[in-house]
C-alpha cells in the first residue's frame, strides 16, 4: 500500500513536466503574421477660387406685369379668357353690362344730331345775311344777330360732340381689355358678380425681361455695390443664372430692415414665373480655398472626416482628419479647416479604413 501511493506521486510529477514542455514550445514557434497594404486611390489637395457668399430668398418680377380692376360699377356679364391664356394687346378679357351706358351714349348721340341740324341751319343762314347785308338790304343788327346764333349753335353742337366721345370713352370701360401681351392669371370672379373700382379682376403678366427683387441685411450695407454677382439657385444649390445688381434702393425698408436691390434675368419663360419665391446667392468676395471630392468625406455623429496619405517609418498610412466644410462646388466641397494644398486625400475604399491603416496609393 505504500509503494503504490509513491507510485502515483511519481506519475503525476513527470506528467506535469510534460505537460509544461509541449505548451511552452508551440509559443516559442508562432511569428506575427504581417497586415497587407490597403490599395486606394489619391487625390492630390490643390485651391480653387470659392466665393464668399450668403443665401437670401427673392421674388422674381416681371418688368411688365398689370392687375387689372375696373373704371366703372355693374355686373360681369362675360368672361372671355380663362386663367393661364396667352392673349394680344387690346384683346377683350371681361364684360360689365354695358346696357345702362349704351342708353346714355344713344341718348347723347341723338343731342348731336340735334345741335348738329341747328349748327347746319345757322351756317346756311348767317351766309344768307353776310349777302343780304352787303346789298344794303338788312341792317348791321340783323347781321350781327344772325352772327351770335351762329356762334351759338356752333359751341352747342361742339360741346355736344366732345359729350358723345366722353360717353363712347365711358363705354369702352365696360369692355377690359389686356394692356399688352402676356398671360392672364387667376380670374377671382364670376359671372353675374358685381364689380366696382376695388375689384380685382385679373392680371396680365408679360412673362420676360425679370427682375430679381432681394433684400439685404441692414449689416451688410457697407458691402452692397453696383455689379455686385448674384447666382440664382435651385433647391439643390444649382445655378440657375447668374446675374448682377444694377439697381440699389437709397432707402431701408423699415418692414424688413433689409436694402433692396434689382438683378436683371434673362432666362426663358419656361425657367421662372413672375411673384415666384427662389435663392439668391449674393458673391461678396473670392479667394483660392481648398476644395475636396465629396466621396471622400465620411461622417461621425455629424463631424465631417477625410483620410489622408501619409507617409510614416512604417510605410504610407490613412490618417483621419477632422475638416470643416463650406460651399459645395460642383462634385466638391470647400474646406474651410483641416486641409491644405499639397494633401493626398483618400477617394476610395474609406469605407474599409481606420485610423493608421496601411495603404498603398495607385494615384
Amino acid at each position: 500500500m505504500h509503494m503504490r501511493t509513491g507510485s502515483i506521486a511519481a506519475f503525476a510529477a513527470l506528467a506535469s513536466a510534460l505537460f509544461a514542455w509541449g505548451c511552452s514550445k508551440p509559443a516559442a514557434s508562432v511569428a506575427a503574421a504581417p497586415v497587407q497594404a490597403l490599395p486606394v486611390q489619391t487625390v492630390t489637395i490643390t485651391a480653387s477660387p470659392v466665393p464668399k457668399s450668403d443665401e437670401y430668398t427673392a421674388t422674381i418680377k416681371s418688368r411688365r406685369s398689370a392687375t387689372l380692376s375696373p373704371q366703372v360699377d355693374g355686373n360681369i356679364t362675360d368672361i372671355l379668357v380663362k386663367s393661364g391664356d396667352r392673349v394680344k394687346a387690346g384683346q377683350d378679357l371681361l364684360e360689365i353690362d354695358p346696357q345702362k351706358q349704351r342708353a346714355t351714349l344713344d341718348s347723347q348721340i341723338a343731342t348731336e344730331r340735334q345741335k348738329k341740324a341747328v349748327y347746319d341751319y345757322n351756317e346756311i343762314e348767317v351766309e344768307r345775311q353776310r349777302k343780304l347785308f352787303a346789298a344794303g338790304v338788312i341792317s348791321r343788327d340783323a347781321l350781327d344777330q344772325a352772327e351770335q346764333s351762329y356762334s351759338n349753335s356752333k359751341a352747342d353742337y361742339d360741346s355736344a360732340v366732345s359729350s358723345r366721345q366722353s360717353q363712347e370713352k365711358q363705354l369702352g370701360y365696360y369692355h377690359i381689355r389686356a394692356p399688352f401681351d402676356g398671360i392672364v392669371g387667376d380670374i377671382p370672379v364670376h359671372l353675374g358678380d358685381y364689380v366696382s373700382a376695388t375689384t380685382i379682376l385679373t392680371t396680365v403678366d408679360e412673362n420676360k425681361e425679370f427682375e430679381a427683387y432681394v433684400y439685404i441685411p441692414t449689416e451688410r450695407t457697407s458691402e452692397v455695390r453696383m455689379g455686385l454677382p448674384i447666382n440664382i439657385v435651385d433647391t439643390n444649390g444649382d445655378v440657375l443664372e447668374s446675374t448682377h445688381i444694377d439697381f440699389i434702393s437709397p432707402s431701408v425698408d423699415n418692414g424688413l430692415q433689409g436694402i433692396l436691390v434689382k438683378a436683371p434675368l434673362k432666362s426663358q419663360i419656361d425657367k421662372f414665373r413672375n411673384a415666384q419665391l427662389v435663392k439668391a446667392r449674393v458673391i461678396w468676395s473670392s479667394a483660392p480655398t481648398p476644395t475636396v471630392p465629396v466621396l471622400a468625406v465620411t461622417r461621425i455623429g455629424g463631424q465631417a472626416f477625410v483620410y489622408v496619405a501619409q507617409q510614416g517609418d512604417k510605410g504610407t498610412q490613412a490618417k483621419q482628419r477632422a475638416v470643416t466644410l463650406g460651399d459645395t462646388l460642383g462634385n466638391s466641397y470647400a474646406v474651410t479647416e483641416g486641409l491644405k494644398p499639397g494633401d493626398k486625400v483618400i477617394v476610395s475604399g474609406t469605407q474599409f479604413l481606420v485610423d493608421g491603416a496601411p495603404v498603398q496609393p495607385l494615384g
